[in-house]
């Protein structure tokens, strides 16, 4: 691999960078290159893991779960003063500096940032990311999301999307990088091919991109190309089918010879680097997903992922077996040397291109206080927050509500566990709204299930005259492990669905989903909020009392594409 290409885009290496690139290379055993291959993750600090990793296998990178401040300090601290090559620290960097830090801020969901209708928030978007996360050492943000969101029944894209509009998604993504370069932070745009046409989650199988060859280049091809175009450094590969593509590139292949594009040479190098042009450093998607797993036997899949073209493994099934999977697989052939260097040296060109080579990796903590959660960061949180929200139904105009007519409200709380993706979802948020609703002067009862046996459950009439609202607040988010996002109603007979909306007026406010529409088409005022951070809530009671205007503009189409969703 000729080092004068790093001088290039997306590199733009100087000298002392292609000298640090090629000396570092010289003086690497295999078992160090091997061990640059490998990208971690870590829930919590553990110094004697970090010792094994950094001073044993030599690992390239690390993926830091959300932790409280002074932990994820002393985490990346440890790491990059035992590494003797700069690491790589990462983070779902996706909605706001909560993705690495506890305290971090919350600036809300992709979908939301598009719902402001302005691209420029995007930018605030991956500014703030950027500059908190390097406050704590971070260098690397898996985000942004430039998936497209075309099939509603997806259960991971959804709000981590900038929605389906492929001129919003291009704009959005592209001020999101624009604002990691800028602030030398390295970027990974996902999930290539192309997560958001089937309705299956990749994480449990090997989810497809069904679209034609034609399609494809017309809708994920235009975002791909547009990005790379503006100096993406990294991209993600996600465990997706591209079968169009890849039975185009090789005519040969059957349909059991179909591969997710983490281990698909005809994607890797076939698709992206030579039809797409891309030079910078590609990562799988967590190999820990059962849509890499299941293609095949996992001594194979390991040492093939990066032969066929990824450049970094992510995380590990078991780490001790999965590294000498890629010893093993590199010295029976199956890993090349040529491209075992090729991935190296592409490793070490793009943690020079960001500057880890000068080895200024370690963290303030005081410093880093300084940075995050200033008032700038929650300035953009609320206008996130406050621009997003959408009124995508109000059909009898009880939007603004008249405090005059109506003073009891019976809330129902729709809410799920924790977000398993990590990323920092409001928990409890039923609670906080009756809280506020009760300091504006409203009578608020939380609806909690009563007799659950038919023929003693609360009479029609009873509620009727009880309640003079009654308010649904969803707070059901995508998550891994997940193969629906529709609302789960208690039993029996779903008795806390909406069934007053003839006589009582209901709204439906949702945090987190824009689809719940699907599951309570006949409700006739709902609200998208698209995320939650921490003013969402008092601004959602701003807007239902007439002190604030909704603003937002609908990323996808939140009637589903169903008939009813309109009544």
């Amino acid at each position: 691999m000729n080092l004068q290409t790093f001088r290039e885009k997306p590199f733009n290496l100087d000298n002392n960078a292609i000298t640090w690139v090629e000396n570092t290379f010289k003086e690497m055993t295999d078992k160090e290159k091997l061990g640059q291959l490998f990208f971690l993750v870590s829930y919590r600090q553990d110094e004697e893991f970090y010792r094994h990793i950094t001073k044993d296998l030599h690992i390239g990178g690390l993926m830091c779960r959300t932790m409280p401040l002074e932990e994820i300090i002393k985490t990346v601290t440890s790491l990059q003063s035992l590494s003797e090559i700069p690491l790589f620290i990462a983070a779902n960097l996706e909605a706001g500096g909560n993705g690495i830090i506890k305290e971090g801020t919350k600036i809300g969901s992709e979908m939301a940032v598009a719902a402001t209708n302005d691209p420029n928030m995007a930018y605030e978007l991956g500014d703030v990311c950027a500059k908190e996360g390097l406050a704590v050492g971070a260098n690397f943000a898996f985000a942004p999301v430039c998936d497209l969101d075309l099939n509603f029944r997806n259960p991971i894209t959804n709000t981590r999307t900038f929605g389906s509009n492929l001129d919003v998604v291009k704009k959005c993504s592209k001020a999101y990088l624009k604002a990691m370069n800028d602030n030398n932070m390295l970027a990974s745009i996902k999930h290539f091919p192309g997560d958001g046409v089937d309705e299956r989650d990749q994480h449990l199988l090997t989810s497809i991109n069904s679209l034609s060859q034609d399609e494809w280049d017309n809708t994920y091809g235009e975002i791909y190309k547009e990005l790379i175009a503006n100096d993406a450094r990294a991209v993600m590969i996600g465990h997706i089918a591209l079968p169009s593509y890849e039975k185009s590139i090789n005519p040969n292949l059957s349909d059991s010879d179909v591969m997710p594009a983490s281990l698909s040479k005809e994607l890797l190098e076939g698709l992206l680097r030579d039809r797409l042009g891309f030079k910078g450093l590609t990562i799988t998607d967590a190999t820990t997903m059962t849509g890499f797993n299941v293609a095949m036997p996992r001594n194979l899949a390991v040492p093939m992922a990066i032969e066929n073209g990824c450049d970094m493994f992510l995380f590990t099934k078991n780490l001790e077996e999965d590294y000498e999977y890629m010893i093993e697989g590199y010295k029976q052939g199956i890993l090349s040397e040529k491209r075992l260097n090729e991935a190296v040296l592409r490793i070490l060109a793009t943690k020079a291109s960001i500057n880890l080579h000068k080895k200024n990796n370690i963290p303030s903590l005081a410093k880093a206080k300084e940075i995050i959660g200033q008032d700038s960061f929650k300035n953009v949180a609320f206008e996130v927050a406050d621009k997003s929200m959408t009124l995508v139904k109000n059909l009898d105009n009880i939007i603004p509500i008249n405090k005059n007519k109506i003073k009891n409200i019976l809330v129902y709380g729709l809410e799920s566990g924790e977000n398993a993706l990590g990323y920092g979802r409001e928990s409890g948020v039923t609670d906080k709204l009756i809280n506020l609703l009760e300091e504006e002067g409203f009578n608020v009862t939380k609806f909690v299930p009563g007799d659950r046996y038919e023929g003693k459950q609360s009479k029609f009439k009873d509620m009727v005259d009880s309640y003079d609202l009654m308010l649904y607040v969803a707070n059901l988010a995508t998550k891994s492990n997940q193969t629906t996002v529709r609302i789960e109603w208690a039993n029996p007979m779903g008795m806390n669905c909406p069934i007053y909306i003839k006589t009582v007026p209901t709204v439906f406010l949702s945090l987190e989903n824009p689809y719940h529409l699907l599951d309570v088409p006949r409700i006739r005022t709902f609200i998208n909020a698209y995320s939650c951070n921490e003013y969402t809530l008092k601004l959602f009671v701003d807007k239902l009392l007439g002190r604030s205007t909704f603003k937002g503009v609908s990323p996808i189409d939140p009637f589903c594409g169903k008939w009813d969703t309109h009544l």
